[in-house]
């Protein structure tokens, strides 16, 4: 919630509270930094309402602003939590390698139009899987998470990057990227950038990667709790 700004979430509970009757304060899986975007966020919220699910979530996403809408309603049980419940997420960054930009996505990927070494980004991203402390690319306090996977996709001139952890540190993904970007620009090699992410100082780390990059696209609740309550922000 913003007191000078629109949020997911206020707009959220003032749609549910004008369907259910009643106020609502809702949950989501994590906290997104403005101008990244989420396909696969997960929220969830209390209510004695008789709707049913399929009247509750066409209701919602006719008060909802274009940028927004719920996919799916469903009950959960008592001890449900979005946040604290979930044991892995998963984001996507997009990046747009050419010499011309594309206009329809100019929201959703960071265009860089020089030459990048991939295969360099590829053999210094090898480094990220396990657990560390990710100090050296978050925003704010440390802490130590898993990742579970991490990988680059190339589909004509698209990258995407995919990274899938126990949880994250606020900043983390767009700290990688943009550290990333520098070892595929020869700013850094391979090797520094596995020093980096041991060295856990933020200041040795390349620049966060643009926000409109970033998308969280799923959020899991199967699998082993997850050891970083609380710590999940993008």
């Amino acid at each position: 919630m913003q007191a000078n700004a629109p949020t997911v979430q206020g707009e959220l509970e003032r749609a549910l509270g004008t369907i259910l009757g009643h106020g609502v304060r809702i949950v989501l899986a994590g906290r997104t930094d403005a101008g990244v975007h989420a396909t696969g966020q997960v929220m969830s919220f209390r209510s004695d309402t008789e709707l049913d699910r399929e009247a509750i979530r066409r209701g919602v996403n006719a008060l909802l602003p274009a940028d927004i809408a719920v996919r799916d309603v469903e009950p959960a049980s008592e001890d449900f939590h979005a946040r604290y419940s979930a044991t892995g997420r998963t984001y996507e960054y997009r990046i747009r390698n050419a010499p011309q930009r594309e206009p329809l996505e100019r929201h959703r990927e960071h265009w860089v139009p020089q030459a990048i070494d991939t295969a360099a980004m590829e053999r210094a991203t090898a480094t990220l899987a396990g657990r560390h402390d990710l100090a050296a690319f978050a925003i704010g306090r440390s802490g130590e998470r898993t990742i579970r996977r991490a990988e680059w996709h190339r589909e004509g001139t698209l990258l995407r990057f995919e990274i899938e952890a126990d949880g994250f540190l606020r900043g983390v993904v767009r700290g990688v990227v943009g550290t990333l970007l520098w070892v595929g620009r020869g700013h850094v090699t391979v090797e520094r950038f596995g020093e980096i992410l041991r060295g856990r100082d933020r200041s040795a780390a390349g620049p966060s990667a643009p926000a409109l990059g970033l998308c969280l696209v799923r959020v899991a609740y199967d699998g082993p709790a997850d050891d970083a309550r609380g710590g999940d922000d993008e």
